[in-house]
């Protein structure tokens, strides 16, 4: 219930409870470093120069507050509105829960000119019997029984404060329990270091780097996030060794959290300085902040003195809003909502306010200047997605005990905030969109005509697909006449081949089952459509062809249940310029067909490369072998060469053209022996890094595309290359 899973996304969730519990300290002015420490051992540590977990004996407990913090719901300073104006951790079981969930966890606090420690095991204190090697879980371990007990270990200088937190997942609980994500890891502490301008965090991963490759799986919420805004992460060291030569000397912080492998995360920006980062495209409009704050009423439960029972009391809360965005020329819509820094990636009430003002000022100022735009009542009405499209924006609310939906924060639940939210952007994005100031008249012009721009597409786009759709018997078919369909109208089990040229076709028609398989040819390469337009897309033949068969419109309007077929399989030869086909088609889809990939209905053939024809020999009989890579078939030469038998020269395909029809059945198209590989965007940092690498090689941009080859040349083995 609290951690949301015992996989790797319940392990991260676990590590995000004790950072948040450092940053919240750094929103209140308390400490402004936090460090992170991925140990050999699969432990992990992470420390910070807050004021330290109170050290004092709770009155009503007896216990120390340690102890109250590490092991009892509800006991943290956030919880009733005690310490922190507003914080993330906001339900007061962060700590204890990962106590509870930990073979081991070790506390050290500096407060007052002493270092105090505490150990628990599984939630339950108590002292562990450590070796020279180190402290382990293994240790022999003696429960406190009579009473617990806060030890000092230690002095420190006056006005050193800070708290640090080692533990080792339980293996119990968690199948995979040292396998942090580092990819997450560094994506979370470069997106607080733009939330929290003036932060300095640092990520150590001292594990062997082999173990580091086989545990990223990129569930982070941006996985390239770098420092200083829009900084490329060749920058960061720059950066680095600036917070570095700004550091105190605060040795709970610096004590081996700083060396070789130490990455350091410090921005003076905020969420204007996220957004550009996060922008990929070009801008229509500059990068606008808009801030402001709000009050709200609220009922609460709190503890009459007097009586000792609850009483419902009405308190003043005070919501701030800071929100930054901007629009780009392309149509991808990027939000990112924050509640005291806490991501909500599912959004809530601070994103349904911020969509509803800004679709409403939009509407409202293309309403006002309709004549200019050349918008008539024809033209349909502004919807969302289309004030929407190419947006790139962070909202960020500092809200005291906000409601969330569940306890791992993914949805805002406070009602009040909506309107807030709403009235702040309603007001700051009105005043910029009417401003007098020659810059932002012209910014805001072309804003008003790329959304009615959007609706146009999205009007055309969705004429476009209601005559694409699958015709019945008594109707015409305007599906192109180069298709060839199959019989079966079941779209579960139907499958459209894109062939590359009309020799593979002629083949792959002998080869196929026409009861369930489609072909349909394609002559050479199609548009790139990474750099045209959606109306040039439409226009190419090709493209249009694509999507006609299809069946499912494309772009926003692309309707997944339309599609006509449930798998959709590129079959271009094995050589160069078939992966270039291959790409060309998986832009199509990925720009604008996104949803097949995201439902794993697109697919890339492996045909094969080479075919050994091995001579029958005593009581074995002929025999026919196919390899994919070169590789496979020095392999395969080799092994045969030991067996002593003897084959034919191979032959090697350049095209599918070369096979016949039973040899492309046998090996490409039959489901019982084919191999396909599924085209797949995993979770939103896979898409992003998704995004960049489309950008990157296939985008209008010639620079980095060249510094990509340029970089990459000398893995080019020159023998690999088909001329």
């Amino acid at each position: 219930m609290y951690i949301g899973s015992t996989d790797q996304r319940g392990l991260m969730h676990c590590v995000w409870e004790i950072i948040d519990n450092g940053v919240d300290e750094a929103l209140e002015g308390y400490g402004d470093r936090i460090a992170v420490v991925v140990h050999a051992d699969g432990s992990i540590e992470v420390r910070d120069t807050g004021r330290g977990v109170p050290v004092d004996v709770e009155p009503s407990s007896g216990l120390t507050g340690v102890e109250l913090v590490y092991t009892k719901l509800h006991a943290g300073g956030k919880f009733g509105g005690g310490s922190y104006g507003s914080a993330g951790g906001l339900h007061g079981v962060g700590a204890s829960v990962v106590n509870a969930l930990s073979a081991r966890m070790d506390v050290e606090v500096d407060r007052g000119g002493k270092t105090y420690a505490m150990s628990f095991r599984r939630g339950v204190p108590g002292v562990f019997t450590d070796t020279a090697a180190g402290p382990t879980p293994d240790a022999p371990f003696a429960e406190y029984t009579e009473a617990s007990q806060l030890r000092v270990i230690g002095k420190v200088r006056r006005g050193v404060t800070g708290t640090r937190v080692r533990y080792w997942a339980d293996p119990e609980i968690f199948p995979a329990p040292a396998q942090y994500d580092i990819t997450a890891l560094r994506a979370r502490l470069r997106q607080t270091s733009f939330l929290v301008p003036g932060l300095t965090l640092t990520l150590t991963d001292e594990r062997d780097p082999e173990a580091i490759a086989t545990t990223a799986s990129g569930a982070a919420d941006d996985p390239a996030l770098s420092v200083k805004g829009g900084a490329s992460p060749g920058r960061a060291d720059k950066a680095g060794k600036s917070a570095r030569s700004a550091r105190g000397a605060n040795d709970l912080f610096t004590a081996g959290a700083e060396g070789e492998g130490t990455e350091v995360f410090h921005a003076e920006g905020g969420t204007a300085d996220f957004v550009d980062f996060l922008a990929t495209d070009g801008s229509v409009t500059d990068t606008f902040r808009l801030t402001g704050e709000g009050t709200y009423t609220e009922t609460v439960q709190q503890l009459d003195k007097r009586t000792g029972h609850l009483r419902p009391t009405e308190v003043e809360r005070t919501c701030t809003v800071d929100v930054a965005l901007r629009w780009g020329i392309g149509y991808d819509t990027t939000e990112r909502s924050f509640v005291n820094i806490i991501a909500t990636p599912m959004g809530g009430t601070h994103l349904t306010g911020f969509e509803q003002a800004v679709t409403k000022v939009l509407r409202k100022q293309i309403d006002a200047n309709s004549r200019a735009l050349k918008v008539t009542s024809r033209d349909g009405r502004i919807e969302k997605d289309d004030i929407l499209a190419g947006l790139t924006a962070v909202i960020t609310v500092r809200v005291p005990e906000p409601q969330f939906e569940g306890q791992t924060k993914e949805v805002l639940g406070t009602a009040p905030v909506r309107q807030i939210v709403a009235k702040v952007v309603e007001k700051e994005l009105t005043a910029l969109l009417t401003s007098s100031k020659r810059d932002l008249k012209t910014q805001s012009r072309a804003l008003q005509e790329k959304i009615v721009g959007e609706m146009r597409a999205r009007v055309s786009a969705r004429m476009h697909k209601e005559i694409t759709r699958r015709k019945t018997a008594l109707e015409t078919s305007t599906l192109p006449a180069k298709l060839a369909d199959c019989r079966s109208d079941d779209v579960a089990s139907s499958e459209l081949f894109i062939v590359e040229g009309d020799s593979a076709l002629g083949t792959a028609k002998n080869a196929r089952n026409s009861e369930f398989q489609a072909l349909l040819p394609i002559r050479g390469k199609i548009l790139n459509v990474q750099k045209a337009s959606q109306a040039d897309m439409l226009r190419n033949a090709e493209c249009s062809a694509i999507i006609q068969v299809v069946g499912a419109g494309s772009g926003r309007t692309f309707d997944l249940d339309a599609a006509r077929y449930g798998k959709v399989i590129l079959m271009t030869d094995a050589d160069v310029d078939g992966a270039h086909i291959r790409t060309l088609l998986l832009t199509l889809f990925f720009r604008y067909m996104r949803p097949m990939i995201e439902a794993g209905r697109v697919f890339a053939a492996v045909p094969p490369l080479h075919r050994i024809e091995v001579s029958a020999q005593g009581r074995r009989k002929r025999e026919v072998i196919y390899t994919y890579s070169d590789e496979e078939l020095v392999t395969t030469l080799r092994k045969l060469e030991k067996q002593g038998r003897s084959f034919k020269e191979p032959q090697r395909y350049k095209g599918l053209g070369e096979m016949d029809a039973h040899q492309l059945a046998e090996t490409t198209m039959e489901p019982e022996h084919r191999t396909l590989r599924r085209i797949t965007l995993g979770d939103e940092a896979e898409l992003l890094e998704a995004e960049n690498v489309f950008e990157l090689l296939m985008g209008s941009s010639v620079e980095p595309r060249r510094d990509f080859i340029i970089e990459g040349a000398a893995e080019i083995d020159r023998e690999r290359i088909d001329a």
